[in-house]
């Protein structure tokens, strides 16, 4: 599935915020401006340190004045809060898992345990399973955000195109678009929350690293999956059919594709997350296959009630 003005992307497949791709390897190079400065911080320290010694050698004729006191150094700055964690993660269970063994390679830990999971036939087909901790927190972040980068989903497009009916200005949201959705939601229905939560504590301190490194360090991801886990809960459930339209874009070319323009009519409903606006699009049958899920893994990964 394409990203589009509505959220038109498959369901679940940097600096702070918006992450659009990582690069940990990013070098820092050395050019004029750098130069300078370096230069200019050397010159300060010389230009002090000649004052310095100009002020406190005697000069020819006049006696050394009394030695001044020192003034107290200032007081080392307050370290900044540790943050408050709402929904902390069993640390022992986390830290006895596979994936604090450094020596084995993360992704081969991935494999085996989202195989485990759903079995190897399914993973291969709906699964991206290369840099799975990235694409996880990257997503999860996203889903609450206006935009979600379908290049970083976890999961496999949907084929197919999304249908409408009507040619007027305003249009309707096909009845049978829903179908696409079907393996899709058919396959995240058929997962064991309970197994899958389990697999989400045993790799926590992977994700954990994966979110500091997205751009957010010393924030506790398992709080924002909470987060965002009671937004989408918040998703409306409007009346069907769902009234779009196709964005105006100027120019005299016409779009080759104009289905990944569309917006909602109702303004209320275009102004939703990335994630709500998917939860939408799927229908009302698989938005509550979905939100039922959602529902089911926050209560396993925090002791507090979700609220709908």
């Amino acid at each position: 599935m394409t990203g589009g003005a509505l959220g038109f992307v498959s369901l679940p497949g940097s600096k702070r915020g918006r992450v659009e791709s990582w690069n940990p390897n990013r070098g820092i190079g050395m050019n004029k401006y750098s130069i300078a400065a370096i230069a200019a911080a050397l010159l300060t320290v010389l230009g002090l340190g000649g004052l310095y010694w100009w002020q406190r050698a005697p000069r020819a004729g006049v006696p050394p004045s009394e030695p001044v006191a020192a003034a107290p150094a200032p007081a080392a700055p307050a370290p900044p809060p540790t943050p408050t964690i709402k929904h902390p993660i069993d640390a022992s269970a986390a830290a006895s898992g596979p994936a604090v063994q450094a020596t084995v390679d993360p992704q081969a830990l991935w494999r085996a345990g989202l195989g485990e999971l759903v079995g190897q036939k399914a993973m291969l087909r709906f699964l991206l399973v290369e840099d799975f901790a990235h694409r996880f927190v990257a997503t999860v972040d996203n889903l609450a955000r206006a935009h979600a980068a379908p290049r970083l989903w976890p999961v496999s497009p949907v084929g197919g195109r999304f249908s409408v009916v009507g040619d007027g200005e305003v249009r309707i949201v096909a009845a049978d678009n829903a179908a696409r959705y079907a393996p899709l939601v058919g396959f995240i229905a058929s997962v064991d929350v309970r197994r899958a939560a389990a697999l989400y504590v045993r790799m926590y301190p992977q994700l954990q690293a994966a979110y500091e490194e997205l751009g957010f360090p010393g924030r506790y991801l398992n709080d924002r999956v909470v987060d965002v886990i009671d937004h989408l809960l918040q998703t409306p459930d409007p009346a069907e059919p769902l009234g779009i339209h196709v964005t105006e874009v100027k120019g005299d070319v016409p779009s080759a594709q104009p289905w990944v323009r569309y917006e909602f009519a109702d303004p209320a409903l275009q102004s939703l997350s990335s994630g709500q606006k998917m939860l939408l699009r799927v229908g009302p049958a698989h938005r509550k296959t979905l939100m039922g899920k959602l529902a089911e893994l926050r209560s396993l990964v925090t002791r507090a009630p979700a609220t709908r």
